[in-house]
C-alpha cells in the first residue's frame, strides 16, 4: 500500500517563527540601513499583524499553508531585490572605472577637498575624496604601487595584503564608498567620520614585512 501521509500544516506560531528566522539571515541585511532594510521591517511588521489578527480556526489548517506560500513568495522577491542591488553596485563601479580621473594630485589635495565637501554637507563627494586621500597616501608612501585605473575594491584588496591588520577596516571603508557613490545612498557624517578615522590610522600603519619569495 502506498502511503499518503503528509506532514501537518504549519500553525500560526510556527509560520511566524519561520518568517523571523528567514528574514534574520545575513543575506537580507547586507545593505543595512538602506531601502531594503526598511522594506524588510515593513514585511516583518505586516506578517506580525497578519499572524496576530488571523483567526485560529481549524487549528491553523488551510491558513497555515496559505501563510507559508505568501511568505515564500515574499522571500523570493526580497532575495531578488538584494541580488539585483548588489549586481547594480558592481556594474556601476565597473562602468565608472578607477578612483582617480588622471589629474595629478596629492593625498593632501584630496583631504582638503574632502573637508570642504564635508563642511558643505556634500557627503558623497566628501566620502569619495577621503577614500582618494587614503589611496594616494598609500601610493606616496610606496605601500602601494601607483597604478592608474585602480578601483576601490582593488584598493581594499591590495592594501589589505600590505596592511593585514587593517584589512577589515579597508573593506568596510570601501563598502561605505560603494554604497554612496555607486549604490545611490545619500551618505552621512558618520560614514565620512569612519573614513576619516581610517585615514588617520592608516597614516600611522606600517606594511607587513616581506618574506622569502618577495611576498608579504
Amino acid at each position: 500500500m502506498i502511503s499518503t501521509y503528509a506532514p501537518p500544516p504549519a500553525g500560526r506560531d510556527e509560520a511566524r517563527e519561520l518568517a523571523r528566522r528567514e528574514l534574520g539571515k545575513q543575506i537580507y541585511h547586507r545593505d543595512e540601513p538602506s531601502f531594503l532594510d526598511r522594506i524588510l521591517r515593513k514585511i516583518s511588521d505586516w506578517l506580525s499583524r497578519l499572524f496576530d489578527h488571523t483567526p485560529t480556526s481549524n487549528a491553523g489548517g488551510g491558513w497555515g499553508w496559505t501563510a507559508l506560500i505568501v511568505l515564500l513568495v515574499l522571500l523570493v522577491l526580497v532575495a531578488a531585490a538584494v541580488w539585483w542591488r548588489v549586481g547594480n553596485v558592481r556594474r556601476n563601479a565597473a562602468e565608472r572605472g578607477g578612483l582617480f580621473d588622471g589629474t595629478p594630485t596629492t593625498a593632501e589635495d584630496h583631504r582638503t577637498a574632502a573637508e570642504r565637501h564635508a563642511q558643505a554637507g556634500e557627503w558623497p563627494d566628501a566620502i569619495r575624496e577621503r577614500l582618494r586621500a587614503i589611496a594616494r597616501d598609500l601610493e606616496e608612501r610606496v605601500i602601494l604601487e601607483p597604478r592608474p585605473g585602480r578601483t576601490a575594491d582593488e584598493l581594499a584588496s591590495e592594501a589589505g595584503v600590505a596592511l593585514p591588520d587593517h584589512a577589515e577596516e579597508l573593506t568596510a571603508g570601501v563598502r561605505i564608498f560603494d554604497d554612496v557613490w555607486y549604490g545611490g545612498r545619500r551618505g552621512d557624517a558618520d560614514g565620512y567620520r569612519r573614513l576619516t578615522d581610517l585615514d588617520q590610522r592608516l597614516r600611522a600603519a606600517r606594511p607587513a614585512p616581506l618574506v622569502s619569495g618577495g611576498t608579504r
